[in-house]
């Protein structure tokens, strides 16, 4: 498969699927993606996005040598927000090693706190922040007061994934000194 072909053609949920289907489990053809993802073209990111994500929940395995370099690219200046979803999206799931915790913790707060960030940004960003603070106890009550102060002018799909995640936080990162 001429993979950059594919992926520069019609834009959709198919063409994704199809990438996913011919990546499979494969380290070599992952890496084909990762490429144009990670690459820095800016439709070549864009569009090889939702098929990364996917592949991603689908094989989290292949995305562990790559995370360093999707948390330095989706903090890049004028990347695409696709290209920010997709990463944050994987860090839902992925097994972040210990070294990148504080790093995937800053810039996940960063973008949870940016109101011009995309509302699925920040939901997912949510999400790694609760996985962390299970990890990082400490987080929990400053993930609490940060979600907490946007609650009132959030979107319905903010809200609800703050109720989710709220629940999830321990009870003593609701308590205040």
């Amino acid at each position: 498969m001429d993979i950059a072909a594919e992926i520069l053609g019609e834009h959709s949920r198919a063409t994704a699927d199809r990438i996913v289907r011919w990546v499979g489990d494969d380290r070599r053809r992952f890496r084909a993606l990762m490429e144009l993802f990670l690459g820095g073209e800016f439709r070549l990111a864009q569009r090889s996005a939702m098929a990364v994500g996917i592949c991603a929940e689908r094989h989290p395995a292949l995305v562990r040598p790559y995370l360093k370099r999707m948390i330095a690219r989706m903090d890049e200046p004028g990347v695409h927000v696709a290209v920010r979803r997709a990463v944050v999206r994987t860090l839902q799931t992925a097994d972040i090693p210990p070294a990148l915790l504080g790093r995937v913790a800053e810039v996940c707060f960063r973008y949870l706190a940016a109101q011009d960030s995309a509302i699925a940004v920040r939901a997912c960003a949510m999400t790694v922040l609760a996985r962390i603070a299970g990890r990082e106890p400490e987080l929990a009550r400053e993930l609490r007061l940060v979600i907490e102060r946007q609650l009132p002018w959030a979107s319905p799909g903010f809200r609800a994934r703050a109720a989710c995640v709220l629940a999830t936080l321990p009870q003593a990162a609701a308590e205040t000194d």
